[in-house]
């Protein structure tokens, strides 16, 4: 009975077809219904047998519902039961069609009943419905999901995504996000409202996946470079490491040197998650042809007035029901390739982080910090974008295949002519896209240049306004702009043309295809059917053809990414096995043999031929000049240098100070524990050693104050002492201490070396290495090395060295006098610390050295000084970018708030609620209105003309045929094209504007934001972390830049395709306006609920993005001691967790644009599905034509209605970015730089008088006095030194002068005039000062002395060699053109120190001030500073902070400051002689 003609006989037309009430026939009932379930079930059931194998999550307990359930596919049931899952979609599926099935018999046994009045066989019929219900019951049971299973592992987890607990339904259409939409709605999420990560999404798990593969990668590769290197050389490589780049300099050819593939490695990780959703993509897009087919049905339906009107209610049903199917595959594509992406951001994030911990010092120095947090942010980002496009490199071709088959089916060959117009497109649109690419790179660039120097200039703005520099500064940064933006318009003339091809290429298709097809034969004509069915699959071609290239220009910028990932990765790594820490000579604690280091393979070394050994428990000092290689020494034994040759080996734990102390931004109780266990008694101790017990009582909150970003509310001397705290607190073995003295005053020098370094301190029993410049401790150390230019020149103890009378004798002999060697009374420490904020930039220059460098040696060494510096000098464990300059902020700098004492950096907010009008309004102006206005009009105009032509071409194909022609066909080809030419002239005029106008507006946003942070006052800088600044200028700028216009550009579009496309449909089937209101309805809520949620999701995630950039910063700036203390696991952990944090919000967010898809595409489909329906209707007053125009332009919609929630949305959230640049750009600001009319005369001030009129001064409103009713009167030419404990107000007192700080009450007049009533310019650039720390900005040399132009060369070089500079400036070749690094990192920090001298020397004010930065330098170099000063300024009125007593005993009169007040204020000599407070300091000092 089976035979080839299975559907003739099983469908007999008469009864089908051609009836008003179909019926199927018997023979098709029972076999092909009856089979299809268990056809599909069957075929399922192998893939799903083998997923099931690796799902494993306990088994579900046997329910009342799972025993409903097993009647029928009972296997399967049990098997998913035993494996844990919850709800199975092949079941649901399969229930569901087998009702589908059986719906046909169920009608057909009803009706063969009704007509012959009986029923023939009872049995079946009654059995048939009693499957049939039970069917339906297993249906609506399998919808509901299990208990969650057994011995499943316990979650502790507080808020879990419900996502992996959710139905197949739930899981299908999203619905498990409802509920966080109607949270979102009702109030703004907050972050404990965020569901965790799923356990596959987080960090451990992703990062454990892709660093697996990229490890093997990497031995592929080793393995492969040992053949090859065996091949090739018999050298033995004497430099261990796991990357190939070691084996470089015997390699000849570099160009054949393999680099391990990062690309493999996450191909192996993510690909194969990848590929179900290609799958997916591909049932979708083959779907995505049934509609145009259909259409096609219905005209032809409408046209034939016979057909029986169910045909058309069944092709309007299975529009609806395709449409549906497409949008919910669509977006399971969608939902795997956004799961891809963010795992790939959380992998390269944290393979970057992993790395960074382990890379070698010049491999650093390759890589600013800046680039590597680029490599973060930037490139792992357009992986994610990647993702989304990805599987287009496929399916474009298969759609552009399918399309045109259907194509020539409907029009024949003419469709070949619509192929050329696409391919002469495609290089146009690949032209514009590699151009695009080009400018793209350019601009990267300019951006970068123009952060890099946004970063120094708030690293350095308190210098800048010393100096009164911040207008040189604003235009090198708006002469970068100027760059950026005049590559942003190239690129938007490119724009506005590829816009222009996207919207006019269906159009010129359609056109070129019509054309050939009405003019080859007058035969051809051209109806309803054809035209709207090509019309319908043109825009199905749309798509492919416009994103091919830029699915391509988005690959070869992943390839850029990706080429600079994997060199960040390939990086050579620290050798760990380059210490020695098993096998050691016993007795000793530290042995070095025949070393020799250097900071980078090319450099030469730093250290020559090394040998030292420690004893275990002993106490080593190490002493030498500037640069040659203490710090060297210390890092050597960390292992942090490139070992050449020799042996180093160390026994036991190590605790490392290094010469600047690294903070991290926390508690100082958590800087001091830094992941140790608590333990009251010792923490204690410990404080009480370091002298931090004084300072704790000033901090506001005590031991929990917060410490601001690089310990910036610490002085210099607590962060050195906190950094020391540290260290004892670890209880390690083995102390190397890189000269942790230097930064505190001598008393409480000699408290901490009592209390903790010494002979009878807290670490007596330890072996310790201590860097030092202060002589009065070497008598008590066990022994002394001596280094001079990299290598030990002298050993012994101190008695033995005298004995020796070499260098190191003749030194003590010169320089002992200067301090009190042996100092019997007890230090007293209630005098505590003289301030001295130490933060010098870099890690390898020696701070004060009162070494042995005798004349000759002196003179020898200030001619080779720096051409090595720069490899001495350069800091291995600092990097320069996001680098505050040290606020020496004495204690009573410390901001506290009224709520909350311990706070200093307050946490950013994040906006909530709708994004106020405001800001909309604030966006138009800085575009300005009028052009609004015109980009508007221009939209509706290129509107009216689409519409115009495609009603043409509706009216076209409804002429009447005679004699199988149609008539006027020119003419009507000719409006046609006018029409859509017209269009596309439109829009590229309306594209243009818009982007000119987005332009225009970044370029006043962004200077509005400069211009008000140059005149912002320091206050705001202190407690604001420079990343959050910087954020302002990097991301929210290059989102209105690049990313504001093109979204305004595609909302514009899509609202006006949207309303084309109602307008044309009520026009042509009326009845469409009833449906209009309850789509529009519930169109406005999904749209309200998503923009509610999502808004706020994009700021939760923005404001958790930012953590994960500053803790790494801050990480790969204190690399070193990570590694010291062996604390890399736990970092790792913490980014781990912010990154977690940051896709908390992440995630949602995606899941949000899934969660709209389906609800506002099923909104689509309804109205497909009305306009179908009510041509069905109509079908008796409508013609063919106005029913292809209505259908197809419904069958658009969708993708214009999704895209413009999406758009609305993206405009809302990142419209925030000018809400951020508008907060930014309206602090506060300090007084006007030049009041014209309260100008001082241009020689002012001649005479140089200070004087103080009860003067009063606070930080901030809100804060208590820091100086209270100062009243005192310096006389023009007097040299004056300011002293005092910490916090006593001395920094204060002189950043009062330069009004950094504005007076509470009171006056300061100089020569006679109010400071406070002239400009800040006018007052800072008549006042010269130099400060304490040594702040230098990238560029030239010149620059840095003169960066207004202002000096001629001749007196920039008479500054330099007053200022012993010259010698080095002249060695150069580049000479004043030198370049220095950022934050002057190749000079070392006594040059850097000389500079600032020379600053002060070229501007030669009357006034002076001397912030004396004794800790950067040695005491040679500061002889040098004091002598120069003291004739340079003879006739100047100077005022110095003094640190060391001995620099002011011969000034005209001393000031001595007590919290906030003049205690004294006289002579040297008086003072000493009225036993004054002074004087108590003067013998501390050994100086009375």
């Amino acid at each position: 009975m089976l035979n080839i003609n299975l559907w003739i006989w099983s469908l007999d037309s008469n009864i089908t077809v051609q009836t008003d009430n179909p019926d199927l026939t018997p023979c098709f009932q029972n076999t092909v219904l009856a089979w299809m379930p268990s056809i599909y079930l069957w075929t399922a059931f192998p893939f799903y047998i083998l997923y099931l194998k690796h799902y494993k999550r306990g088994y579900i307990v046997l329910s009342v519902l799972s025993r409903f359930k097993t009647l029928l596919a009972a296997i399967l049931i049990q098997y998913e039961r035993l494996r844990g899952v919850q709800s199975s979609g092949i079941l649901i599926v399969f229930w569901f069609l087998s009702i589908l099935c059986a719906l046909g018999p169920f009608r057909s046994k009803i009706m063969t009943a009704t007509t012959q009045g009986q029923v023939k066989d009872r049995f079946r019929f009654v059995t048939f419905y009693i499957y049939f219900v039970l069917i339906i019951i297993e249906l609506i049971l399998s919808c509901f999901k299990e208990r969650p299973p057994f011995f499943s592992p316990v979650n502790t987890d507080p808020n879990p995504c419900p996502e992996s607990n959710s139905g197949f339904l739930s899981r299908l259409t999203f619905w498990w996000f409802t509920s966080m939409a109607i949270l979102g709605y009702k109030k703004p999420l907050e972050e404990k409202d965020l569901w965790s990560l799923n356990e596959e999404d987080t960090s451990k798990v992703v990062v454990g996946q892709l660093q697996k593969e990229w490890d093997k990668q990497q031995e592929e590769c080793n393995q492969k470079e040992a053949r090859a290197y065996m091949n090739k050389s018999s050298h033995v490589l004497n430099h261990v490491g796991d990357d190939p780049n070691e084996a470089e300099p015997w390699i000849d050819n570099k160009k054949q040197h393999k680099q391990p593939s990062f690309l493999k490695a996450l191909l192996w990780a993510f690909g194969p998650y990848f590929l179900i959703g290609s799958f997916y993509k591909l049932i979708q897009d083959l779907l995505a042809f049934v509609n145009p087919q259909l259409l096609s049905v219905l005209i032809a339906f409408i046209k034939n007035k016979d057909a029986p009107s169910w045909w058309g209610f069944f092709i309007a049903t299975l529009m609806f029901i395709c449409a549906m199917l497409q949008t919910l595959i669509l977006h399971q594509h969608f939902q795997y390739c956004f799961v891809t992406g963010m795992r790939l951001r959380t992998s390269i994030t944290g393979l970057i982080y992993r790395k960074s911990l382990v890379i070698t010092n010049s491999a650093k120095r390759t890589s600013t910090v800046g680039e590597i947090v680029n490599l973060m942010s930037v490139d792992a980002q357009r992986f994610m974008d990647l993702t989304t496009f990805l599987n287009l490199l496929w399916s474009a071709p298969v759609q552009i295949i399918l399309a045109f088959y259907f194509l020539w089916q409907t029009l024949g060959p003419s469709v070949l002519a619509g192929v050329a117009v696409m391919i002469l497109l495609i290089p146009f649109n690949a032209a514009i896209a590699i151009k695009t690419r080009a400018f793209q790179v350019e601009q990267m660039q300019h951006k970068d240049s123009r952060i890099k120097l946004m970063n120094e200039i708030l690293s350095g703005i308190k210098v800048l306004k010393l100096y009164a520099w911040e207008l040189s500064f604003n235009e090198k940064v708006l002469e970068i702009r100027k760059n950026e933006l005049r590559i942003l318009k190239k690129a938007a003339y490119l724009n506005a043309l590829s816009t222009f091809a996207w919207v006019s290429a269906p159009f010129l298709v359609a056109l070129t295809t019509f054309a050939v097809y009405v003019s080859v034969d007058e035969n051809n004509v051209l109806d309803a059917q054809k035209a709207f069915v090509s019309l319908s699959l043109f825009n199905i071609l749309r798509f492919p053809l416009n994103m091919l290239p830029q699915v391509i220009s988005s690959i070869a910028q992943a390839s850029v990414s990706l080429k600079r990932i994997q060199q960040f990765l390939c990086h050579d790594e620290l050798d760990p096995n380059c210490v020695e820490t098993k096998k050691i000579t016993p007795g000793y604690a530290i042995t070095v043999t025949n070393g020799t280091f250097s900071w980078a393979k090319e450099l030469e070394p730093a250290l020559k031929n090394v040998n030292l050994l420690v004893p275990s428990g002993s106490l080593i000092a190490v002493v030498g000049h500037v640069g040659c290689g203490k710090s060297s020494l210390v890092s050597a034994v960390l292992g942090e240098m490139e070992k050449l040759e020799g042996e180093v080996a160390v026994k036991g734990s190590v605790a490392y100070v290094p010469q600047q102390a690294w903070i991290q931004n926390a508690t100082l109780k958590d800087n001091i524990l830094f992941g140790q266990p608590s333990n009251e008694h010792k923490y204690q101790n410990v404080l009480e050693a370091c002298a931090l017990k004084t300072d704790l009582q000033v901090l506001p909150g005590g031991d929990q104050t917060e410490i601001g970003e690089k310990g910036i509310n610490l002085s210099g001397g607590q962060r050195q002492r906190v950094s020391l705290a540290r260290s004892v607190f670890s209880d390690a073995d083995v102390y190397l201490l890189d000269d942790p003295l230097s930064a505190v005053d001598s008393h409480v020098a000699k408290h901490i070396f009592d209390k903790v370094i010494g002979p009878e301190g807290a670490l007596k029993e330890k072996t310790r290495i201590l860097v030092t410049h202060g002589i009065s401790f070497l008598p008590q150390v066990d022994h002394i090395v001596v280094l001079i230019d990299g290598r030990v020149s002298e050993t012994g103890s101190y008695q033995e060295l005298l004995k020796q009378n070499g260098a190191f004798a003749e030194f003590l002999r010169n320089y002992a006098p200067d301090e009190d060697t042996e100092e019997d009374e007890p230090t007293m420490l209630e005098e505590e610390e003289v301030l001295l904020a130490e933060d010098t930039l870099s890690n390898h220059t020696d701070l004060t050295d009162n070494e042995p460098v005798t004349n000759e040696v002196r003179k020898q060494f200030l001619r080779q000084i720096s051409v090595i510096s720069s490899e001495v000098g350069e800091c291995p464990s600092k990097m320069s970018t996001r680098r505050r300059v040290c606020e020496i902020k004495p204690v009573e700098t410390l901001p506290t708030k009224k709520k909350d004492a311990k706070k200093l950096i307050e946490a950013e907010t994040s906006e909530t609620g709708t994004v106020k009008l405001t800001v909309f309004w604030q966006y138009m102006k800085a575009i300005s209105p009028i052009a609004c206005v015109i980009i508007c009009f221009l939209y509706c105009c290129q509107n009216a003309a689409a519409i115009g032509a495609n009603v043409w071409l509706s009216d076209w194909t409804n002429e009447p045929v005679i004699n199988g022609t149609q008539h006027n066909t020119s003419m009507r080809l000719g409006v046609y094209a006018a029409l859509g030419l017209l269009q596309g002239v439109l829009v590229l005029i309306s594209s243009f504007t818009l982007a000119m106008g987005g332009i225009s507006a970044a370029q006043k946003l962004h200077a509005a934001l400069l211009e008000n942070k140059f005149h912002t006052p320091q206050s705001f800088f202190d407690t604001t972390p420079t990343g959050r600044i910087i954020n302002r200028f990097s991301k929210d700028i290059y989102v209105i830049d690049e990313v504001l216009p093109p979204t305004i550009l595609m909302f514009l579009q899509t609202f006006f395709t949207s309303l084309q496309t109602m307008i044309v449909i009520v026009t042509s089937t009326p009845l469409f306006a009833v449906v209009i209101i309850p789509l529009a309805i519930l169109y406005f809520f999904v749209q309200r609920f998503y923009v509610a949620t999502s808004r706020q999701l994009k700021r939760l995630e923005s404001v958790s993005r930012s953590p994960i950039y500053s803790h790494f910063s801050e990480t790969v700036s204190g690399t070193s001691v990570i590694r010291a203390y062996g604390r890399e696991k736990s970092f790792i952990n913490i980014s781990d967790i912010k990154v977690d944090e940051n896709q908390k919000s992440y995630y949602p967010g995606i899941v949000s644009n899934r969660w709209l898809g389906i609800r506002v595409e099923f909104v689509g489909s309804c109205v497909v599905f009305f306009a179908a329906l009510f041509a069905v209707l109509g079908k008796n007053s409508l013609n063919a034509g106005l029913v292809g125009l209505s259908v197809s332009y419904a069958l658009q919609v969708t993708v214009a209605l999704n895209w413009m929630v999406r758009m609305a949305s993206d405009l809302e959230s990142n419209i925030v970015a000018v809400e951020r640049v508008k907060e930014y750009s309206e602090t506060e600001t300090e007084a006007p730089w030049i009041i014209e009319d309260r100008r001082p005369p241009e020689d002012w001030p001649a005479k140089g008088e200070v004087e103080f009129v009860n003067y009063s001064v606070r930080y901030r409103k809100g804060l208590d006095l820091v100086l209270t009713d100062l009243n005192l009167r310096v006389n023009g030419g007097e040299k004056i030194g300011i002293v005092g404990r910490t916090g006593a107000g001395k920094s204060s007192m002189t950043l009062c002068l330069f009004r950094i700080l504005e007076a509470a009450k009171g006056d300061i007049k100089i020569d006679g005039v109010r400071i406070s009533e002239i400009g800040l310019h006018d007052l800072r650039s008549k006042l010269t000062i130099i400060p304490q720390d040594p702040v230098l900005f990238s560029g030239t040399l010149r620059m840095n002395l003169d960066p207004f132009n202002s000096y001629s060369d001749e007196e920039i070089w008479t500054a330099l060699e007053l200022s012993h500079l010259k010698r080095f400036v002249n060695s150069q070749p580049a000479m004043l053109d030198y370049e220095c690094s950022e934050g002057g990192e190749n000079l070392s920090v006594g040059q850097r120190q000389l500079v600032c001298l020379a600053r002060a020397l070229l501007r030669k004010t009357r006034i002076l001030v001397l912030d004396e930065a004794t800790a950067a330098i040695d005491l040679e170099t500061d002889d040098l500073i004091q002598m120069t000063i003291r004739t340079q300024f003879e006739d100047c009125t100077v005022l110095t902070i003094a640190h060391r007593l001995n620099t002011i005993m011969d000034y005209t009169r001393v000031l001595v400051l007590d919290k906030g007040t003049i205690a004294e204020f006289d002579t040297p000599t008086r003072l000493i002689a009225s036993r004054s407070i002074f004087y108590s300091m003067a013998k501390d000092a050994g100086l009375a």
